[in-house]
């Protein structure tokens, strides 16, 4: 139990349009941080790793490797989230604790990097011009306006999550996933909420697959998963911000270099997006696209990708993203039955 006693906050006006409630609390069940986190009455309590320079001269955004709690640079953050505004005027007030004091330096950085995750400065405007002229977005346009695609907590978390999403039910990947945060990670105390999180890499690391494998039933992904730790908590690479700097296909040729990541992982994880398409989603979108299941799934990837590519171009994530988010109301609009998980 690590417990937060400082605290530090902040206000902001979000870009518009904004649903304070779509973007931290999906449709779907996805997580802003971590499963566990507390939404009641419209406010949310979360946690995450944040990795802060010493002096605060410089920001390490998004994915900055987290190796151990009781690194000089690394502070796990718990933070309150509470709109004060509406879907077209927004206003956020943020709440971050901490163990203990920060320098204003390190505030701006906590700032800087809470607004980027929740993409505060996100125009879903082109987006949305897009989607009005389509016959599958505009449904879910008008179902889940406001909602942002939000960043993920580190690249480790990330590149877990999708790991854990391979060849298996979403039930199944959510009891691993489960699994690993309340036996390997930490849970933050703050504002009389206790948050379990994601466990960094160094912890897994210390684990052997087997015991890894045993513990959570991870099955083949324990290998993939310890393999995955290790790297990363001696490298502290890739982070999303390295893959930021990058081109999308750069990005995605880093990311399959890491072990249990491949093309479908690596949609999922890239920071400029893509468009990941597995044997569930390729039943999914092959009714979208085409009217009927495919009669092979995995056989049908490769033109499901181009297909979605060519329709929805450099939003073809945003598209994937609020289509999942959305399924049981385009069966219903569409008149089609798509596979919730």
């Amino acid at each position: 139990m690590v417990k937060l006693s400082h605290s530090v906050s902040y206000r902001v006006k979000p870009c518009s349009p904004y649903s304070f409630e779509l973007t931290v609390q999906k449709p779907a069940g996805w997580s802003l941080f971590t499963p566990f986190e507390v939404y009641e009455a419209g406010t949310m309590w979360t946690a995450l790793h944040m990795s802060l320079s010493r002096e605060g001269s410089h920001v390490r955004s998004r994915g900055a490797n987290i190796s151990d709690v009781t690194d000089m640079n690394n502070m796990i953050v718990g933070v309150k989230l509470r709109s004060r505004g509406s879907t077209e005027q927004p206003r956020l007030v943020v709440e971050a604790f901490l163990k203990g004091a920060t320098t204003s330096a390190q505030e701006q950085e906590i700032e800087k990097t809470l607004n980027e995750r929740l993409d505060v400065c996100g125009n879903l405007k082109p987006f949305y011009q897009l989607a009005e002229n389509d016959r599958i977005l505009r449904h879910a346009m008008e179902d889940l306006y406001g909602m942002h695609s939000t960043g993920p907590s580190t690249i480790f978390s990330e590149a877990t999550l999708a790991i854990m999403l391979q060849m298996t039910t979403l039930k199944r990947s959510n009891q691993m996933m489960n699994c690993l945060i309340q036996r390997y990670g930490q849970v933050a105390e703050f504002d009389g909420k206790r948050v379990p999180m994601w466990p960094t890499p160094r912890r897994i690391a210390e684990a052997t697959p087997t015991k890894l494998a045993k513990a959570c039933r991870l099955g083949y992904r324990a290998k993939h998963l310890h393999g995955l730790a290790r790297q990363i908590a001696k490298t502290g690479r890739p982070t999303i911000e390295e893959l930021e700097r990058l081109s999308p296909e750069e990005a995605k040729r880093v990311l399959v270099q890491l072990p249990g990541i491949g093309d479908y992982s690596a949609d999922i994880i890239n920071p400029h997006g893509g468009f990941p398409i597995d044997v569930w989603s390729a039943d999914v979108f092959g009714k979208l696209f085409y009217g009927r299941e495919p009669k092979n799934g995995r056989r049908s990837i490769e033109k499901i990708k181009k297909e979605g590519a060519r329709r929805w171009g450099e939003w073809a994530w945003m598209a994937f993203f609020y289509v999942v988010q959305d399924l049981e109301n385009l069966s219903r609009k569409l008149g089609v039955q798509l596979r919730l998980e």
